[in-house]
């Protein structure tokens, strides 16, 4: 079982050409298409020197787009001046590599008693302070996006119960920004989570739909 032990933010690259690479942030770190940056991403859409992500005085955790091309998104919002960021933060470089923020907070060692424990009925196991999903004794790697977690977590906080979809929107979206939320919507974010699940454990299928109403989460290890 692989466990990341780490006292510092690490930034984990998916979907994009850098999949499933970290970079630990000690002071800053510079991400662009020069071969000079700390983080390259070799793609025309990407600025020179893109953006950066530095540790500020107050041990805040800033990012700021560098005046790039195509823009800096942070959870799926354009930036146009520094901001903080906080664990489970979405980046995504010129819509051509998203990364995904762990604080230090969420870096702690897995409580491996726990796990032991839980995995004698469950097959699925999320530990919530570290943001982290096991799949068996397998780690989910790349992690899930940010809307991707907030669904599972969602799921795995009301296992056996149905959960309608709106609960799930209200969950995932939140009450003030769930108006426009489109059932299609729901639809592809569950595909997407069922395909990441699936890919580690094709044996079991996790989230079970209630036609007319809504999902749940099976989790028994039987």
């Amino acid at each position: 079982m692989r466990e990341i032990i780490n006292e510092s933010p690490i930034i984990l690259a998916h979907n994009g050409p850098l999949n499933g690479m970290n970079w630990t942030l000690s002071q800053k770190v510079s991400i662009g298409r020069d071969m000079e940056c700390d983080i390259v991403i070799n793609d025309r859409q990407v600025s020179r020197i893109h953006a950066q992500i530095k540790i500020l005085e107050s041990n805040e955790i800033q990012l700021t787009d560098l005046n790039s091309k195509n823009g800096t998104f942070l959870n799926g919002e354009l930036i146009s001046k520094p901001v903080k960021l906080k664990d489970g933060d979405e980046i995504k470089i010129a819509l051509v590599q998203e990364f995904v923020f762990v604080s230090s907070d969420a870096t702690l060692p897995l409580d491996h008693d726990r796990l032991r424990d839980q995995s004698v009925s469950k097959k699925l196991f999320i530990e919530k302070k570290a943001r982290r999903v096991w799949v068996g004794e397998k780690e989910l790697t790349p992690p899930l996006s940010v809307s991707q977690y907030a669904l599972l977590s969602f799921l795995y906080e009301n296992e056996g119960k149905v959960v309608t979809r709106e609960q799930i929107v209200d969950a995932v979206w939140g009450v003030e920004d769930s108006i426009g939320v489109t059932e299609q919507a729901i639809d592809a974010l569950v595909r997407r989570l069922r395909s990441r699940l699936v890919k580690h454990d094709p044996s079991h299928e996790y989230i079970i739909t209630v036609r007319g109403i809504g999902y749940i989460l099976q989790n028994d290890n039987f």
